[in-house]
């Protein structure tokens, strides 16, 4: 597995990059460029629209067009923090028409990936065990092997007693 870029989860004001910032704000210049001083030059024998109707197509494409290029930046982010091939998904977010590559990255993207404590090795967020040294990574019922909380006694879905599974110390410390 690739080695994600360490960025935590709540630090979401990072997950948009510099650059695309930078891109959108130009995105958005040139849209109002073009509906303030292009658009009315082209229209030779048509008087120019209405005043009301020029500010809200400027402004609404200007923000559609720094919205595209902000989502651009974000799945470049959160591609690298999933382990996801970050050319490919940008590549298919700006190639694909009207945000159908974006729908398809939300739709098909893969779970965050963090590390084992005891080995380091790449782990998917919804693995109980680590596959390389079965440390075990979040409380589960020893019966069933759903998740449950460290704090809860018998198991939500099939009613198992947790205590009988003897969990180790550390998830326990970590409910109480």
């Amino acid at each position: 597995m690739r080695d994600p870029e360490t960025i935590s989860v709540n630090d979401d004001d990072r997950m948009i990059p510099a650059w695309s910032m930078v891109v959108a704000a130009i995105a958005f210049v040139l849209v109002e460029y073009y509906f303030w001083l292009v658009m009315p030059q082209q229209q030779h024998d048509h008087a120019p629209p209405p005043l009301g109707l020029r500010i809200y197509f400027g402004i609404s494409w200007g923000i559609v067009a720094a919205l595209y290029f902000l989502m651009i930046g974000y799945v470049s982010r959160d591609a690298e923090r999933r382990a996801m091939s970050v050319r490919f998904w940008m590549l298919l977010c700006f190639v694909m028409p009207g945000g159908i590559g974006a729908v398809l990255y939300f739709l098909l993207r893969q779970p965050v990936v963090s590390r084992c404590p005891a080995c380091s090795t790449h782990v998917q967020n919804d693995f109980h065990f680590c596959p390389q040294c079965n440390y075990q990574l979040t409380a589960n019922c020893g019966h069933c092997f759903r998740s449950v909380r460290s704090t809860d006694q018998f198991c939500t879905r099939c009613g198992h007693e947790l205590a009988v599974d003897h969990m180790p110390a550390r998830l326990r410390v970590l409910g109480e």
